[in-house]
């Protein structure tokens, strides 16, 4: 730091907050620390009775906070994303658009790992809206070492960190199992759940079927509607191991590759997920869908929905925060359940 008068201050950067007092309305930092000293700041300054300010002196091989959080985001920023204006040494990743938000764990530990650096994201594989917050960049000091910067990007590799995959699945076809719900006797309560559930990621329904609990017409309409073209299948209901229970070997039936048959979540054990040759993911949704306000349905839906496959030791991966606590209220997605598939 330097100190100099504050009418020589324009273009240098503050090394404090500095607060300013005004009775009966405000106390609060009126600059940050970093903020570039601008000719309108002056007078400003003047009244708070700032008369001299500690600067920051500009020395070769040293960043200020501001341009290393540009780089930092740099390291992050990918398709779909804008940034925010650098503010107080920070600058924040926006979402352009709906779909999955992911990052490399990994690499983002071994970024964090030097304590200078700071970047804070949301949870990998969550599901966002366009204008939401993804990620934020800064470094804890007011200036850094350039050179230990160009170490933290070159351990980084040439990728971003971070990526939105926009939504991709746009129609599906459901198959509503049960004899009961077939003949009528009791009303199909399912689909509209899952209707409910698809739409917020942009899914509709084109094809609905009710083949009862019959094995071979449970596969036909499964082949038929992937003949068709939907983005995606699921059969609804009949996943247990009870002998009337038929899905789980009518989807074997198809042909598709099973990835697996059970999930460590609860609720959502009997879920089952499979992928026919061209990647259209077909899935087996246990009862519990229809009741539970959150289940393994809600933890996959999102990846499905960006087009993401997903493979055994993914699924076997969830067991850790894959237990719902069953709340009075609910408040998923913001809660303990499954963050970070």
């Amino acid at each position: 730091m330097k100190l100099i008068e504050t009418r020589q201050a324009v273009g240098h950067v503050l090394c404090h907050d500095l607060t300013q007092i005004i009775p009966g309305v405000t106390k609060d930092a009126r600059f940050r620390k970093g903020h570039i000293v601008t000719p309108e700041d002056i007078p400003v300054l003047l009244s708070m009775g700032k008369e001299h300010l500690y600067v920051w002196e500009q020395q070769e091989g040293m960043l200020h906070e501001n341009e290393a959080a540009q780089r930092l985001c740099k390291l992050c920023r990918n398709e779909h994303m804008t940034t925010t204006p650098v503010k107080e040494g920070k600058i924040e990743l926006l979402a352009d658009c709906d779909g999955l938000f992911q990052v490399d764990v990994a690499r983002l530990e071994a970024i964090n790992d030097d304590d200078a650096i700071i970047i804070a994201t949301r949870h990998t594989n969550t599901p966002v809206r366009r204008g939401d917050k993804l990620a934020g960049t800064r470094i804890i000091p007011l200036v850094i070492e350039e050179e230990r910067l160009r170490r933290v990007e070159e351990g980084a590799g040439d990728t971003p960190i971070l990526s939105l995959t926009p939504w991709k699945v746009r129609i599906c076809g459901v198959i509503t199992t049960g004899s009961e719900v077939a003949k009528g006797l009791v009303q199909d309560s399912f689909t509209p759940v899952v209707k409910e559930k698809l739409a917020a990621y942009g899914i509709t329904v084109t094809h609905h079927c009710l083949p009862g609990d019959d094995r071979a017409a449970i596969t036909a309409a499964a082949l038929d509607f992937h003949a068709k073209g939907v983005d995606m299948i699921l059969c609804t209901g009949g996943m247990s191991v009870d002998p009337d229970d038929k899905t789980p070997g009518a989807i074997k039936d198809t042909g598709a590759k099973i990835i697996s048959y059970g999930a460590p979540v609860l609720p959502g054990a009997m879920f089952l997920l499979g992928y026919f040759q061209d990647g259209t993911p077909i899935l087996g949704l246990p009862g519990c869908v229809m009741y539970a306000k959150a289940t393994i349905f809600d933890r996959v839906l999102p990846r499905i929905a960006a087009g993401l496959p997903i493979d055994r030791r993914e699924i076997k991966k969830m067991g850790h925060g894959g237990l719902c606590l069953g709340c009075a209220q609910c408040h998923y997605p913001i809660c303990p359940f499954g963050t970070g598939l």
